[in-house]
């Protein structure tokens, strides 16, 4: 664009500059201009508070993992050896039954269900 064409765009936007600077009040900037700072000010404290709680889960979290990976299996061995020794007496269990049917009293023949928890599905 020429020069001359460039005067008229630079003074309409100067008025139009000028007439929203008549539309806001300077004192109500002011105290946006505050409250935004102050906004900030707390937004960066909550920050490093975060920063450093993230800090300090990752050390402790780092410090049990391997208990708790350990614990976990042991617990899964626990859980596999349980069910193998009450898989054995429920066989053993029915052996007797079929072999001296009066071993048990009646009540006791009953099938009896499995009530315990299945840990492995989600409740």
């Amino acid at each position: 664009m020429e020069q001359k064409e460039k005067e008229p765009i630079e003074e309409a936007s100067e008025e139009v500059s000028r007439e929203f600077k008549t539309l806001i009040n300077s004192q109500d900037l002011e105290s946006l201009k505050q409250t935004q700072h102050l906004i900030l000010g707390r937004l960066q404290d909550s920050n490093a508070v975060l920063s450093h709680f993230n800090e300090c889960s990752e050390n402790s979290y780092s410090e049990v993992s391997g208990d708790f990976s350990k614990n976990t299996r042991l617990l899964k061995s626990m859980k596999s050896d349980l069910d193998y020794i009450f898989q054995k007496l429920r066989s053993m269990k029915s052996r007797l039954l079929a072999g001296y049917p009066d071993a048990f009293p009646d009540d006791s023949k009953a099938q009896v269900l499995d009530r315990r928890p299945d840990l492995e599905l989600p409740q």
